[in-house]
């Protein structure tokens, strides 16, 4: 687990300056300008993706083992993914990044809450680190909301620079999220093969569900084809390499880093069809 744990800060803080490169301060204003979409979006996120994920794990009896994986993959808010690909599917582009921005932020609050509340709901007792709502709450603030402003600054006084290398900043940030599920996968590959079926199918119906459960509710909520196709993939494209962060503060054995590797290959893989086929219909 060592390499993991030291790439996951890095990497994740990387990940968040990249995304501060990418927004202005417009992108949260227009949160107050549009409430409507934005919200839907934020409720499936925050309120159905976690509720899904706890309904999943009663239905299909997830072992306890990854049952807690699952709840850190429904916790985090949505990745840098879901705006690229948003932008392929012909999606609202400007809603994508203002609710990974905003959810972004809020995660510092959000993800140890439902985390936590996961652990006593679950009845979780192989949590190995003396660890807190407030101390994890503070090590994501550095590490996602201090880049995401660093990131804001650098794109304000070196707007042109930003401008002319946002290609590369969203192409470094991809590869940055495939670099750690590869060291996942290399350096626990004993453990994801005894439990990847398990996990594989918890993850391939939570992402499933989630991009069905988004486009639907959008359908008949939000104002449009665009905006249907945001949440659709907001809902399940996840910060994966978030989630592994917080991971590796409560755990010591990255067995239950497994339905988090496992979620991020296959949301990579149903929402490149997902992409492909709204480009077939347009």
């Amino acid at each position: 687990m060592g390499i993991v744990t030291t790439i996951a800060p890095v990497a994740l803080a990387l990940l968040m300056l990249g995304l501060g490169a990418s927004l202005t301060f417009q992108d949260f204003l227009r949160v107050f300008k549009n409430p409507k979409d934005f919200f839907i979006g934020f409720f499936c996120q925050l309120i159905i993706l976690p509720l899904v994920g706890y309904s999943l794990i009663i239905i299909l009896k997830v072992p306890i083992e990854l049952a807690l994986g699952v709840m850190l993959i429904a916790a985090a808010p949505g990745g840098v993914t879901s705006n690229v690909l948003t932008k392929f599917a012909d999606g609202d582009v400007a809603l994508s990044i203002s609710l990974t921005a905003f959810m972004s932020l809020v995660s510092i609050v959000t993800v140890p809450f439902i985390v936590f509340q996961s652990i006593d709901l679950l009845n979780i007792n192989y949590v190995e680190k003396e660890v807190s709502i407030v101390g994890i709450s503070l090590k994501m603030f550095f590490v996602v909301t201090v880049p995401v402003i660093v990131g804001m600054l650098i794109r304000r006084f070196a707007g042109e620079f930003i401008n002319r290398n946002v290609k590369n900043i969203q192409r470094g940030s991809i590869l940055l999220f495939l670099i750690i599920f590869i060291a996942i996968y290399i350096e626990e590959w004993d453990s994801i093969v005894m439990f990847l079926t398990r996990a594989g199918t918890v993850a391939f119906a939570l992402n499933i569900s989630m991009m069905v459960i988004g486009y639907y509710v959008a359908k008949f909520l939000a104002s449009g084809v665009a905006q249907r196709r945001c949440i659709s993939l907001e809902c399940g494209l996840q910060n994966g390499t978030l989630a592994v962060f917080v991971g590796t503060q409560l755990f010591d054995d990255m067995v239950y880093m497994v339905p988090t590797a496992a979620y991020a290959l296959i949301m990579m893989t149903t929402s490149v069809i997902f992409v492909l086929i709204l480009r077939k219909k347009t």
